[in-house]
């Protein structure tokens, strides 16, 4: 039964709160909700920080909203102070020593998986999350299930738990869950998944006015893949871990098949290696061409920045070196390790009043759907119309003492599905996943067929379960070759 006196007084102190921010239009149509809705548009009204909002309305610049896209940040960065990163390249020595500290903290139970999986996949023409969508070569496994056996096959191999982190968003949470429960955790147990929506943020006009999505509903959108950080904290993720002893955790992101969800040498550089302070580190591969549109590992004011390609002028980005290889050639490819305490940092006192979040909120200027407050009527703009906010996980980088970039190939580790054609497809996936299996077995001794451009002339797909890494071949049976178009799943 609903308490009306108890909505009323709730209401009440909303009220005189966004009144005095300048922004009680929200009641606008309060007299017209039914007592369910003004229910919903109260539990948001509570949760919207007002200051934030105001804060970062102050700090924008004073123009009007420019095309549909994210605004570069040029009042941050000196482009002209802008130089590559360093890293670690792809094959360098010693591997074995960073190998066995990584081991080491995995049979400690002391790493944990996190993947942001917020996203839908409408761009691929799937109806339900991201990480639904069928991902595999041959058999079609959806990304979850992907990296379900990744964490599970590392488990059998160390002999320790794996804690899961799942960031879902408010519109996939419910479908996420019951993906998860009806294919029975994909091996996992069910208490070692700890899932979680991402945080959203209100939209705002021109004028810093929060808008309305429907008469009972704020406008709001996800805080980018930054926020992720805020909501380990607000979900209780961040106890949970410190309950469990985990100290570092894996990030990545849900569209790319061919992550290594817990990489040994990787934790173990980012733990031990001499230019890290054991908070953040990354791995990279080389830039495409100068047109690829990945961020960029840069070194700025002597911290690491990750610059999106609309930020970088043509003429750095397009800059070669003697042997005529780009100069900002780090591609982010948003796998990075963070320490445990490092997120505690960045989000323990979030909320209090002497210390925001340790991220800054960048702008896109944004077609937003909204009411009318005269008419009552649905707006749907034919033009930007309004201010998005979101944060950036990789903005953490500038606020580590130190980090680590580690190069790594395209073909062992980033194959991400983003679009449904062309590069990032699909099809682009699967080839690339193909050529890992195909190189994969070639260093066990079996011969695959390739056509001239190089790529692997078969369909070959290797569950996790059977091999995380080439030397997990060892002990399988194997054919002694492929036949050219062959499909074969091992």
């Amino acid at each position: 039964m609903i308490d009306i006196d108890a909505i009323t007084d709730r209401a009440e102190e909303q009220r005189r709160r966004f009144d005095a921010a300048g922004q009680g239009h929200l009641f606008r149509f309060w007299s017209e909700l039914a007592p369910e809705h003004r229910i919903a548009l109260l539990g948001q009204l509570e949760a919207i920080d007002l200051d934030e909002v105001r804060r970062l309305h102050e700090a924008l610049p004073k123009r009007a909203l420019a095309r549909e896209g994210v605004a570069a940040e040029e009042a941050c960065i000196d482009i002209a102070n802008v130089a590559p990163a360093s890293y670690v390249p792809h094959g360098f020595a010693d591997t074995a020593r960073y190998r066995a500290v990584g081991e080491d903290l995995l049979r400690s139970g002391k790493v944990a998986a996190f993947v942001v999986a917020g996203g839908q996949g409408t761009r691929l023409g799937w109806r339900g999350p991201k990480g639904t969508y069928p991902a595999t070569v041959i058999a079609g496994k959806p990304l979850f299930r992907v990296f379900a056996e990744e964490i599970l096959a590392a488990e059998r191999k160390y002999g320790v738990t794996i804690p899961w982190y799942v960031m879902t968003s408010p519109l996939n949470d419910a479908d996420t869950r019951a993906f998860f429960r009806d294919n029975n955790w994909f091996g996992l147990k069910d208490r070692d998944v700890f899932l979680f929506p991402q945080g959203t943020m209100p939209s705002i006009d021109a004028h810093g006015k929060l808008l309305l999505e429907e008469k009972h509903i704020v406008a709001v959108n996800p805080d980018g893949h930054g926020g992720a950080l805020r909501a380990l904290r607000a979900s209780g993720a961040v106890e949970d871990m410190q309950a469990r002893g985990i100290e570092q955790l894996s990030y990545f992101q849900v569209d790319n098949p061919l992550v290594r969800v817990v990489d040994p040498v990787f934790l173990g550089l980012h733990a031990t290696h001499a230019e890290s302070s054991g908070e953040m580190s990354s791995k990279m591969v080389a830039k495409r061409d100068a047109g690829e549109k990945v961020g960029v590992f840069c070194n700025v004011g002597g911290r690491t920045r990750v610059l999106e390609y609309s930020d970088l002028p043509a003429a750095i980005a397009e800059a070669t070196d003697a042997n005529r290889k780009l100069r900002f050639c780090a591609g982010s490819i948003a796998i990075h390790i963070l320490s445990v305490a490092f997120i505690d940092r960045l989000t323990a006192r979030h909320g209090s009043a002497d210390d925001a979040f340790g991220l800054p909120f960048h702008r896109a200027n944004k077609k937003v759907p909204h009411v009318d407050l005269t008419s009552g009527t649905k707006v749907d703009p034919k033009e930007p119309n309004a201010i998005k906010f979101e944060a950036f996980i990789f903005d953490a980088l500038a606020l580590c003492a130190e980090s680590l970039v580690v190069e790594t190939s395209r073909v062992e580790e980033f194959a991400p599905i983003k679009n449904a054609t062309g590069d990032d497809s699909p099809a682009s996936s699967h080839q690339l996943q193909s050529d890992r299996a195909g190189a994969w077995l070639e260093s066990a001794g079996v011969t695959v067929p390739r056509r001239p451009d190089g790529h692997v002339d078969a369909k070959i797909e290797i569950s996790p379960l059977t091999a995380l890494e080439p030397s997990d071949l060892k002990k399988v049976a194997l054919p002694k070759a492929i036949a050219r178009g062959a499909e074969v799943v091992i």
